[in-house]
């Protein structure tokens, strides 16, 4: 159910009750955006548009990547997908632009999700910092 976090060496520098491995240590992000980004990796001249769970076994998940060539000229020329052809969409998996990825960062649309927009750092930005007017 969780991860135990590796320490070099067996070493941990702290009290007895944090020694050994730390337990309950979760991925900050999901295997499915894991799995989009090696895929992405290996196949850089592709866009990785989404992807979706195949199945599961007792050591890994599957999931199929769908992929699309951005220099085909079918793609290039049908208008609802060739918005991918952009320079902008290149590695949309590594920044967390595909939908595993914006639910890894909690981002999403409507109620609840204001919080959030346009990212958490932003957001989080937005409410430490003090703004006051010149002259006041």
């Amino acid at each position: 159910g969780y991860q135990r976090r590796v320490h070099g060496k067996g070493t941990v520098w702290g009290k007895p009750g944090s020694s050994g491995a730390i337990n309950k240590f979760k991925c900050t992000r999901n295997l499915q955006n894991l799995a989009e980004e090696r895929v992405g990796r290996r196949c850089g001249n592709l866009r990785v548009l989404n992807s979706y769970w195949v199945a599961v076994d007792g050591m890994y998940k599957y999931f199929e990547v769908i992929m699309v060539d951005p220099a085909h000229r079918v793609i290039r020329s049908d208008p609802r997908i060739n918005w991918i052809c952009k320079a902008v969409m290149k590695h949309r998996e590594m920044r967390g632009l595909t939908a595993s990825g914006r639910k890894g960062r909690g981002v999403g649309k409507g109620h609840g999700n204001h919080r959030f927009m346009p990212s958490r750092r932003a957001v989080w930005k937005k409410h430490n910092s003090v703004s006051l007017r010149r002259y006041r």
